[in-house]
């Protein structure tokens, strides 16, 4: 599966270190962009398979569809690169093209319709996902492996801000394949992942020193499957429960957080007690390690908040309001974010060089504090902005958080000793993983929180004074909130889907098309939504800040192996 072992002195010239970039970055962004492309292109693929993802027994199916894949590579990343480690990263990551590409190929051919065809399109991107795992598990380390260090920053921030871009290319890039045909949406990694695997089986060496220690077995299982408890429980508890707009009192919820929890306590204790762990808890010693990876955590929480909510906001109100439909949105939101794209692939590989010279903490730190700014400035806004102080902020932000991330993961990457890279790279993957689906559960638990306090009253004035049968209108007025970011966040016309085409029917023509125009429902939930975004941007600014104080407090610039005296201090 991979390139035979080649001695570091033969290969680790300027020619192959720059292979094993690009081949990299490849294989990042192919990861990268699934983990999005679907944002945008759900609703062709529910159509595709004929099923409504907004009727309440279809939820699971809508939930999945988006973090089945996030949590699979969430949960396995760690494992995979501490398979690198053992068994050749170059080796593993060849394998993870191979699973990535016929997971693809099969999405693609999804020939059942109905229960039936969303099953097989969430296994297969489960499969997907383990692909994605391996891909992004091992490609930091075989960098670390290739570049000196005094180059690794570069290297690692082009790959780092090529896998964040990909975040913001995928909504892009499902908006313009779904409407073609959503089995596009599968097919275009299939050649793309041909490639590259060709590409890596002939031109990657590996270089790493592999340890021949036995894997982990009990370690693995309780963190895989405490791991997924707890981000079950977190995609359930956004959820309605009975009387309840959110589920987080539910006995599932609770069942499988807690459940989530003492398996995962369990592992800590494992790990500190068999000879040969999955998770190097010794590694924190490392203060350059510990407080890097914490800040990859908090900065990951507030830019994957701030994606869902960005998308809300210009797919529920603004394009609306600006004359664009409802079905077209979804891909005009994932363009007019370009901006962020824009800032991050600018700011990334500059910012990464700059701090192989001058080191990971000014830009990492200051980073994240114009970052807290941007979102202090979003806030700012009305809801109904001017696109360029908009385009702008987001530019910013874009330019902060790649300013961030590159520094940040090389000096993450350059403070493990080489036969921990593996190990140490997919931990650190492993919280900027999680931290997405994290920040799912908390941003939309935060903004229904804001809907529900206002928005029952408000569709309740506005449906009784466009004659809705008071029997409909209060209804709709104790319909749960997620309800109606759902159908916003997937282009589906709102009031269209929740009145439905009977009660729509019987209404006067005047009040149904102003029902069901551009203007009645961003009018609608414009206040509310407002609440809510206060708060969930209030917190994504906490997130910075802290996130700001972790790099600060990261240390002197620390490259394992080359700082013998700093490598034994206990930090």
């Amino acid at each position: 599966m991979s390139g035979g072992h080649v001695a570091g002195a033969e290969v680790r010239g300027d020619r192959y270190k720059w292979v094993a970039l690009t081949n990299t970055t490849i294989g990042v962004l192919l990861a990268t962009i699934d983990s999005s492309i679907m944002l945008i292109a759900m609703p062709d693929i529910f159509r595709g398979i004929q099923l409504d993802p907004l009727l309440p027994e279809n939820s699971f199916y809508l939930l999945w569809m988006i973090l089945g894949y996030l949590v699979t590579s969430s949960v396995l990343v760690v494992s995979v690169g501490r398979l690198g480690d053992l068994f050749g990263r170059v080796r593993m990551y060849n394998l993870g093209f191979v699973i990535y590409t016929f997971a693809s190929l099969l999405l693609t051919i999804d020939w059942m319709t109905g229960h039936a065809g969303a099953i097989w399109l969430l296994v297969w991107r489960i499969v997907q996902g383990i692909g994605g795992a391996f891909l992004v598990g091992n490609s930091g380390a075989i960098l670390t492996d290739a570049f000196p260090a005094r180059q690794r920053g570069l290297a690692l921030g082009i790959n780092n801000v090529a896998g964040i871009s990909g975040t913001f290319i995928g909504l892009i890039l499902g908006g313009l394949l779904a409407p073609i045909s959503w089995r596009l949406v599968f097919l275009i990694s299939v050649p793309c992942g041909v490639f590259g695997a060709v590409w890596a089986y002939r031109r990657l060496h590996d270089l790493s020193r592999r340890s021949g220690e036995p894997i982990d077995w009990l370690g693995n299982v309780t963190f895989a499957v405490g791991l997924i408890l707890v981000m079950v429980g977190i995609t359930h508890g956004i959820q309605p429960y009975g009387a309840h707009t959110m589920g987080w009192t539910s006995p599932l919820v609770v069942g499988t957080l807690a459940g989530g929890v003492a398996l995962l306590i369990a592992f800590g204790i494992i790990e500190t007690r068999v000879p040969f762990p999955m998770f190097r808890l010794p590694l924190f010693k490392i203060r350059a390690f510990t407080f890097g990876t914490l800040s990859t955590f908090l900065s990951a929480l507030g830019r994957g908040g701030l994606m869902f909510m960005l998308i809300i906001w210009l797919q529920g109100i603004w394009l609306p309001l600006h004359g664009y439909s409802f079905e077209s949105t979804p891909l005009w939101a994932g363009i007019y974010m370009v901006p962020l794209t824009v800032g991050f692939l600018a700011a990334g590989p500059v910012s990464g060089y700059l701090s192989d010279r001058f080191g990971a903490r000014p830009f990492a730190t200051t980073g994240m504090l114009v970052a807290a700014l941007t979102f202090g400035l979003l806030e700012l806004l009305p809801i109904d902005f001017p696109y360029p102080a908009f385009a702008g902020i987001l530019l910013l932000n874009g330019l902060a958080m790649g300013c961030f991330a590159s520094p940040n993961r090389a000096a993450v990457m350059n403070s493990l000793p080489a036969t921990d890279r593996g190990a140490g790279g997919g931990m650190n993957s492993t919280f900027q993983n999680s931290a997405q689906v994290f920040s799912i559960g908390i941003f939309f638990s935060l903004m229904i929180t804001g809907l529900a306090a206002t928005l029952p009253s408000a569709l309740t004035s506005g449906l009784s004074a466009h004659h809705v049968p008071p029997g409909v209108t209060a209804q709709l007025a104790a319909s749960p909130p997620v309800s109606v970011l759902f159908a916003a966040f997937l282009g589906y016309n709102p009031m269209e889907h929740l009145l439905g085409p009977d009660v729509i029917a019987k209404l006067p023509p005047a009040d149904a098309a102003a029902l069901t125009g551009h203007a009645f429902f961003p009018g609608l939930i414009s206040g509310p939504f407002q609440a809510g975004l206060h708060i969930a941007f209030g917190f994504a600014i906490a997130t910075c800040l802290i996130a700001a104080g972790a790099s600060a407090f990261r240390g002197d610039r620390y490259v394992a192996g080359e700082l013998p005296v700093l490598a034994k201090r206990a930090y």
